[in-house]
């Protein structure tokens, strides 16, 4: 009986020990690996951070909070990014300008186009008008300045590719720069890049006007965390380096960009592990790809202000002889990435780390030869393990695993710091304690311990009636993360800055207290679960972590409750001497990706995705249009039994796409007749407003603002309609309203 225990065991072994060692050798895939592999990278690359670059040669010019307060929202005229590249290069005298920006369309706000159509109309004649023409062409001609300045400096434009797939292929945008490499480069290898099926150039004057362009596109890995970029970029049989690639070309004096291959591979070869540029050699993966060099959780390089540039205020040995990268850092341009090293990264900080890490060599590589360092290393341990561990006892059996997990690791991270190797080490990982698990008591160790660990986790998110069901059937749950079709609510106090400056810290702390209670005791009664609180403000989503076929409507039912119950807490504010508040609420519903997502430090059952992004956006609209709710059309298809009105069809920020946006009126069955003809009013307003029927959609108005005078939303449409009526859209107006702003 010992002897076929014995033997058991190590058949059990030898399944987890082919599986680990198969899928070393790309015999099969699996997400769950892939996200332990991506885990313990984003580990290795933190606890190996050098931290800040000292004395850096590249330094990003930012263009954040303080810049657009002194010179205006974004985007600027182009007046101004020229005076920001002539005092970069005349005053500043830097090496490299790089613009983590494109220009494919030409200015539009400079009034140039008003003062031609003058001069050639009602003003043609007028000899002083003509004789005047000239100068203010050239003050308003803001291209034309901006493309000089590109002339007199070291500049290297940006421009972007689009690169997903499926639906209406988008528009291509200005011009491409002459590709690194010509179509037919690589025939014969079938080498795999990033295909860009449409693209955001510049403009030709601009063009031929800059020393060269690199493509900014980077594509977040399978968990939207930015771990890599492209060095370079396929587009119709001819390939297109970025914009770290080019910056550095440009610095180190413009030498060839040449494919590396290993020696003696053969001419069919089809994986490309280098790019050689003069001395430097940048590692590449695949898909042309290399990893990015991030070197600590940001303000890694020397932040100046673009508006201290401008003004002449930035210190001078700040920018002399360096690498200046202009991008956007502030958070509502949206230019923010999940990293390993960060959560809300800036995209220009990212370009720069892969600069700076072009120019000295600390790009980390992962060669084709790892895949043998790490099957052999799964073989060597597997079979050591496998024939030692059934001879042990629990506790030593424990303390074999975790000795060989350390001599794993201990092995993996002298090879990331001294070889610069990114060598696998999910599946070693996986091995051992596949091995340990197989030679334990199984129930004890997997059943038990996930039980109490699901269930302490989950209790901090989700109602006690539903803890109480998850702890029947803990088997169906899942940390990890997993894509669903869910529901996400964010709800936010309207100036809670105002209200806060008039309490006392601990009256302040005492009605946020009430306030919280009182909205999550709502999402909980609806099978809601709280996200987090963020200051005032609560996001909650539903259909996670237990089904919610009505998830959608739950979750209006939550917001419709939630307004009342804040309408029942006033007069208890008042008689403590609070003010009533009231909240904006955004709901949206969607593909999201639920799971446990942080870091080692904190982590957090949450929700990512654009659904969730969106839902934020109609948070921030309940402003702009004074309404409480504010829900997308996916939401208010899952809700056939409430009454919704639409109140426009927006682009929101970060969007190309429009998106019509509703506000809930009330259920289908509590409608009273007020309520329909005022809905049917506005309905016939808006039917008025998109066929531009201005005379009558401002009657329709007019006739709903006697109804109801406060209205901020009937408000709104009469002031645009009267803007419209001043200013007509004209007949390619399709009815949407564009956001620049949350």
């Amino acid at each position: 009986m010992r002897i076929g225990h014995y033997q058991q065991r190590v058949l059990l072994g030898l399944l987890v020990l082919a599986a680990m060692l198969l899928y070393s050798l790309d015999f099969f895939q699996s997400r769950f690996i892939e996200n332990l592999e991506a885990f313990a990278y984003d580990v290795r690359l933190r606890l190996a951070a050098p931290g800040p670059a000292k004395n850096s040669d590249v330094v990003i010019i930012s263009i954040g909070q303080k810049s657009l307060a002194a010179e205006g929202r974004w985007p600027w005229p182009r007046y101004k990014l020229a005076k920001l590249i002539h005092e970069l290069n005349s005053h500043y005298h830097v090496a490299v300008i790089g613009l983590d920006m494109a220009f494919p369309d030409p200015e539009r706000d400079s009034g140039l186009a008003v003062l031609k159509s003058l001069s050639s109309g009602p003003l043609h004649n007028s000899k002083v008008f003509q004789e005047q023409m000239g100068a203010w062409k050239s003050k308003l001609d803001y291209d034309a300045q901006l493309a000089q300045q590109l002339r007199l400096s070291p500049s290297v434009l940006g421009y972007y590719f689009t690169t997903v797939e499926g639906g209406s292929k988008p528009a291509n945008t200005g011009v491409l720069p002459p590709p690194t490499f010509p179509p037919g480069t690589f025939h014969g290898r079938h080498l795999s890049f990033v295909t860009g099926n449409a693209y955001g150039g510049n403009l030709p004057l601009f063009e031929k006007s800059a020393k060269a362009a690199g493509c900014f596109t980077v594509i977040p890995d399978f968990d939207g965390v930015l771990r890599r970029a492209p060095m370079l970029l396929e587009y119709h049989g001819a390939y297109y380096d970025s914009l770290p690639l080019a910056v550095a070309d440009l610095y180190l004096g413009s030498p060839p960009i040449k494919p590396g291959f290993p020696k003696d591979a053969p001419s069919n070869y089809q994986v490309m592990e280098w790019l050689q540029m003069g001395s430097k050699r940048i590692p590449v993966g695949p898909h042309g790809s290399a990893l990015i060099p991030y070197r600590g959780t940001g303000r890694t390089f020397p932040f100046v202000s673009a508006t201290d540039v401008m003004n002449k205020k930035a210190p001078m040995g700040a920018l002399f002889g360096k690498i200046a990268l202009v991008g956007m850092t502030a958070p509502g341009l949206l230019d923010l990435h999940a990293t390993p090293v960060g959560t809300e990264y800036p995209g220009i900080e990212a370009q720069a780390s892969l600069v700076y890490g072009i120019l000295h060599g600390t790009i980390k590589e992962r060669p084709g030869y790892v895949t043998a360092i790490a099957a052999s290393m799964i073989v060597l341990l597997g079979l050591i393990l496998l024939f030692l561990l059934p001879l042990l006892s629990p506790l030593r059996s424990l303390l074999a695993a975790v000795l060989a997990l350390a001599i794993t690791v201990a092995v993996n991270l002298l090879a990331w710091t001294y070889g610069n190797l990114v060598v696998p080490i999910a599946p070693a990982i996986l091995l051992i304690a596949g091995l340990f698990v197989v030679n334990t008591f199984y129930g004890y160790f997997f059943e038990t311990r996930k039980r109490k660990y699901i269930l302490s986790r989950f209790g901090q998110y989700v109602p006690p009636s539903l803890v109480r069901e998850m702890a029947k059937f803990p088997e169906t749950l899942s940390m990890q993360g997993q894509s669903r079709d869910m529901t996400v609510l964010f709800a936010d106090v309207c100036n809670f800055t105002r209200i806060s400056e008039g309490l006392s810290p601990t009256e302040l702390s005492a009605m946020i207290n009430m306030y919280l209670t009182a909205m999550t005791e709502v999402i909980q009664k609806y099978k809601g679960t709280v996200d987090k609180y963020i200051g005032d403000a609560i996001m909650a989503f539903w259909n996670a972590p237990l089904p919610d076929n009505r998830h959608g409507r739950n979750a209006i039912m939550a917001a419709l409750e939630m307004q009342a119950r804040l309408a029942e807490l006033a007069p208890e504010f008042k008689a403590k001497g609070w003010p009533a508040l009231r909240a904006g609420i955004g709901i949206n519903s969607g593909v999201m990706n639920v799971g446990n997502m942080g870091s080692k430090f904190r982590m957090a059952y949450t929700v990512m995705g654009d659904a969730v992004n969106t839902a934020s956006r109609l948070e921030g609209l309940t402003r702009k249009y004074g309404v409480d709710i504010i829900v997308g059309a996916d939401t208010r298809r899952l809700t056939p039994e409430v009454i919704f009105r639409e109140i426009d069809v927006v682009r929101v920020k970060g969007r190309d796409k429009p998106v019509s946006i509703y506000e809930p009126i009330n259920l289908r069955s509590k409608m009273d007749a007020d309520q329909f003809n005022e809905l049917n009013q506005f309905e016939q307003m808006r039917a008025y407003y998109r066929k531009q029927q201005w005379t009558n959609a401002l009657g329709q108005v007019a006739a709903l603002l006697e109804k109801n005078p406060s209205s901020k939303l009937y408000a709104l449409y009469r002031e645009r309609i009267e803007q419209f009526m001043a200013s007509p859209p004209g007949d390619e107006w399709d009815g949407v309203f564009n956001f620049q702003t949350k």
